[in-house]
């Protein structure tokens, strides 16, 4: 589904969450709104502390306390839902308050969608792992946190990073490259690439999802010379697939996945580790970059970049990744609803 398809249909506006207030989260969020005439944006509002927003951004800002509100209001002026209480927000500087706040904002927002209490979808504005450990938050990242709330097992949620003609999924993601090969199984693949293959189908309308495995070694392990998982792991994975209707190629050598002619050939590539699927995706499309979780109930995108403390309230962030993301958001919801026998 083209992300700038206009609205086909009435949808509630989408919930995002503040992230956490010392970073660019707050001035992406209103960057956002800025911009969403000229980006066809949908209704949303933001969760979070309205102070945190006022500290970066001087613009209009509707205090509501319930989402049916943003609707009537989002022409006008930024909606949000005010809760938490960041402290003195110091752009840049990140404190326990505001890790709490992010917490909470999180919280509520995920709430708000999963009980389909006025909100059609979740964006999550970007946090700090560190910071938010000191407030109590256990989950490796936002991803396994909502799927906790959501009733979903982590190992069932896939992480997929898109741009505008180039989708990818890290099939291991947050481990030390060196535990890659033994994290790297045949269940793991094949799981990674059937919950691909339903998220392209029920998100994007691909009726027929067309896949490309990544090799794990240089030049796909040269027949055995620089390595031979390709041979004895991921092979065997990829007949298997095929063998059950998955259209999935590969292995494929990953310094020629991502020329423009690769990325013809497939609608997701699947790699087998963080940086082989991150390296492209943000090179192509830094500042529109969308991380989506497969595999929930709710629709969840965020833009695929982090806190960026270090130019918070300078005026210098980009929210080109955040338009992406509630645009994303939005076309995944209303393709989600179309396509429900695709799923």
């Amino acid at each position: 589904m083209d992300e700038r398809t206009p609205l086909a249909a009435p949808l509630a506006p989408i919930a995002v969450s503040l992230g956490d207030p010392a970073g660019i989260g707050p001035e992406i969020i209103a960057g956002a709104w800025a911009l969403r005439t000229q980006e066809q944006l949908p209704h949303f509002f933001v969760v979070g502390d309205i102070a945190a927003i006022r500290a970066v951004w001087d613009g209009p800002i509707a205090r509501i306390h319930d989402p049916a509100e943003a609707a009537g209001m989002f022409d006008t002026a930024l909606p949000c839902l005010h809760i938490g209480e960041a402290g003195d927000v110091i752009p840049g500087s990140p404190s326990l308050d505001g890790a709490r706040c992010a917490f909470q904002s999180l919280e509520v927002a995920t709430g708000l969608v999963r009980a389909e209490e006025g909100a059609s979808a979740l964006v999550t504005g970007p946090v700090s792992k560190a910071q938010l450990a000191q407030a109590g938050f256990t989950h490796p990242g936002q991803t396994e946190f909502v799927a906790e709330r959501c009733g979903v097992s982590r190992e069932n949620v896939v992480m997929m990073l898109a741009g505008p003609d180039l989708r990818v999924v890290p099939l291991t993601i947050h481990i030390p490259f060196i535990d890659v090969p033994a994290v790297l199984t045949a269940k793991l693949i094949r799981n990674r690439a059937l919950a691909t293959v339903r998220g392209l189908k029920r998100y994007f309308g691909i009726a027929q999802p067309r896949l490309a495995m990544a090799a794990l070694n240089p030049h796909a392990g040269e027949g055995g010379l620089l390595g031979d998982e390709e041979i004895t792991l991921i092979e065997p994975v990829l007949a298997a697939l095929r063998e059950d209707g998955v259209d999935i190629t590969g292995p494929h050598s990953a310094d020629g996945m991502f020329n423009p002619r690769a990325r013809a050939r497939y609608d997701a590539a699947l790699c087998c580790y963080h940086d082989q699927a991150l390296i492209p995706i943000k090179t192509l499309y830094f500042d529109e970059g969308v991380n989506m979780t497969l595999g929930l109930p709710i629709v969840r995108t965020s833009p695929d970049h982090g806190t960026a403390f270090d130019i918070a309230g300078r005026g210098l962030a980009n929210p080109g990744a955040m338009v992406a993301a509630i645009r994303m958001a939005r076309d995944a919801e209303l393709c989600r609803r179309a396509h429900a026998d695709l799923a």
